[in-house]
Order: structure tokens, then C-alpha cells, then sequence
């Protein structure tokens, strides 16, 4: 069975086919990270406009890439929530039209779900129940994944997302947009101890996370060594910002694994590319006998192929949706 992924839930335009749930036999971004970059973050209205130029290119694209027409895709998924309101309705509306214009079922898939779900495309040994942490610019969650793609939501961020905050301290030390990935490069030439940011929520136990205050810390740091002539190694500045950030992630997804004996951590979403969260991870679900699992870096980030991948769950389990299928900003796992 094949089915045509759409995603336009933020800032990427993306479609790919995939085969019975896991084979991609495309899978194309239209990455939209020059557009926003002067304004040092997502601007929403921007993001829609541009996914309108972009949707049927990248469509036509990704059938072209896995070499197959309309004609052989069996049903049609799109990201329908959570998201930026207005990008989602950019994809819902080209996913409903060519559902109806060619025939074919229609899926609407909640964002999250989709990011769960890649790791399984890539890792056949993951067991079930599993906890899952999902970690993005948007979303920052610990959800205990069961069989038959049921979820029950551990905890989830109180304030902002560890991608956004990624974001912001990258905009406060002047180094661009998006920051995850030069905060991660330039923490390899630094001093992760050098600076004691704060670990909010470390010791609260339960599985909630806080990082608007080590983002504060941070901008308070820069601004009094800034003041104080101090001039701090930017590079002992990021290795301890993120070190903060990956001693909470890790500490409270282990937390939750011992609690509900799992087997098996999937680690998935835009930080889940981090390579010091995967590398901390893993470090110490070991010591626990504890497999961690993450997926490719372009089944990381927002795409096409995850939406595709749960679409053929939800399909093979009787469900699907009509024309009257809308976008909702929010989405909780709990409603799927």
C-alpha cells in the first residue's frame, strides 16, 4: 500500500510516498530556513505564503522521485495539528483536493504522532510499551508509546520548547537561525562546566519541563559579562546552556523508563539530531540495560515521510477522514 505524506505544519514544505508503513520511496523538503533566517525565528504568515508557492512542486516531486503516478498511490495523509495555523491549512487544503479530485482516502494526522512514529520506520527491535521523547522547536514531551500506536502523555514542557530555546540563546549570542545546530557544533570546542546555568524542574518528580529559565539565565549571563568586560569564550557558553538542557532531557526520560519498566527509549523530533542528547542518552540508559533508539537526520526534522508512515497504521486499523477534515493549532496525543 502507498500512500502520499503531506507536512506543512511549520516552516518545511514536505511530501514523500511510503510503502506498507516503512519503505520511503520518496521523501522531499523544501526547506523555508533562508526565508525566516533575518527575522531570527518562524514568522507565521511568511511560512504560509510560502508553502502555497511551493505545495504542488514538491508533490509532484516527491511522485516523481519514487518514480509513480497518482494513479498507484492508494490513500492521501496530511498534518492537520498541531502547528501554525495558517501552514496547516496550506496543506490540508492541497490534501483534500487531491483526494477528492483522484478518488482516494484521506487521513488527517496529528504532528507528534508522526514524529513517534519515525523511529519505527527505521528500527524493527523497538518493544512496546516504550517511552518516547520528543524533543522539537515546538514541542518538548514524554509520552509512553503502546502497541496499536496508543498513547498515554508522562509530562510536557510548562513554558517554551528546548528547540525554541535552542533558537533563542543562539538569536542572544548572536550565531543565527535555527540554533540547534550551531549551538550543538560550537559546544564541541567548549567547556560544559565552565558556567552553572540552572536545571529547572530536575527534582520536582514528575515528568513536566521547564526552560524558560535557563534561557533567562543565560540571556542575564551574556548581558553582565557583556557589561562587565568579561568577554566569556562563547563556546563555554553554549557547551554549558546545553549541557543544562540535556542533563534535565535525559534525567527525567530515565526517570520515566525505570518507573514504568521499559525495554526500550525512542528518541525523536528537530533536537533529536542533538548529538550530545543522543550521546548522554544512551550513555546512560545503558547503565540501566536500556536500548535507545532515534531515527535518521531526515526523518529528524519535520517530513513528509513520518505523516506517511503512522497514515498506514491508522488506514490498516479502519480509520480515515472526509472532506470536512480541518486545522487545529493544538492537537493532544490523547484525542488520537
Amino acid at each position: 500500500m502507498k500512500i502520499l505524506g503531506i507536512d506543512t505544519s511549520c516552516d518545511e514544505t514536505a511530501a514523500a510516498v511510503v510503502e506498507n508503513g516503512r519503505t520511503v520511496l520518496s521523501n522531499v523538503i523544501a526547506s523555508q530556513i533562508k526565508d525566516h533566517q533575518e527575522y531570527g525565528g518562524v514568522v507565521p504568515e511568511l511560512a504560509s505564503r510560502k508553502h502555497i508557492e511551493a505545495i504542488n512542486y514538491i508533490v509532484k516531486r516527491s511522485l516523481d522521485e519514487a518514480n509513480l503516478s497518482f494513479n498507484d498511490i492508494d490513500a492521501i495523509a496530511v498534518t492537520n495539528r498541531p502547528g501554525l495555523i495558517g501552514a496547516l491549512l496550506v496543506g490540508v487544503a492541497a490534501a483534500k483536493s487531491l483526494a477528492y479530485s483522484h478518488n482516494l482516502p484521506l487521513l488527517g494526522i496529528n504532528h507528534i504522532e508522526g514524529h513517534i512514529y519515525a523511529n519505527y520506520m527505521v528500527h524493527e527491535t523497538i518493544t512496546f510499551p516504550h517511552i518516547c521523547l520528543t524533543v522539537s522547536g515546538g514541542h518538548t514531551l514524554l509520552v509512553e508509546v503502546y502497541e496499536g500506536w496508543k498513547y498515554k502523555v508522562l509530562g510536557t514542557t510548562q513554558d517554551d520548547a528546548a528547540g525554541e530555546v535552542y533558537d533563542k540563546v543562539a538569536k542572544y549570542l548572536g550565531l543565527g537561525f535555527p540554533g540547534g545546530r550551531i549551538i550543538d557544533e560550537l559546544s564541541q570546542e567548549g567547556n560544559p562546566t565552565a558556567i552553572d546555568f540552572p536545571r529547572p524542574m530536575l527534582h520536582s518528580g514528575d515528568y513536566q519541563f521547564s526552560f524558560s529559565g535557563i534561557k533567562t539565565a543565560v540571556r542575564y549571563f551574556i548581558e553582565k559579562d557583556n557589561k562587565n568586560g568579561m568577554n566569556s569564550k562563547i563556546e563555554d557558553i553554549a557547551a554549558s546552556f546545553q549541557a543544562a538542557v540535556v542533563d534535565v532531557l535525559v534525567a527525567k526520560t530515565i526517570q520515566a523508563a525505570k518507573a514504568n519498566s521499559s525495554r526500550s527509549i525512542t528518541l525523536t523530533g528537530g533536537v533529536a539530531a542533538n548529538s550530545e542528547l543522543r550521546s548522554s542518552l544512551t550513555v546512560v540508559a545503558d547503565e540501566i540495560d536500556v536500548k535507545v533508539y532515534y531515527p535518521p537526520i531526515k526523518l529528524c526534522t519535520d517530513n513528509g515521510a513520518m505523516i506517511a508512515g503512522i497514515a498506514y497504521e491508522k488506514y490498516t486499523q479502519g480509520l480515515k477522514d472526509n472532506l470536512s477534515l480541518n486545522a487545529a493549532a493544538n492537537g493532544s496525543l490523547v484525542d488520537v
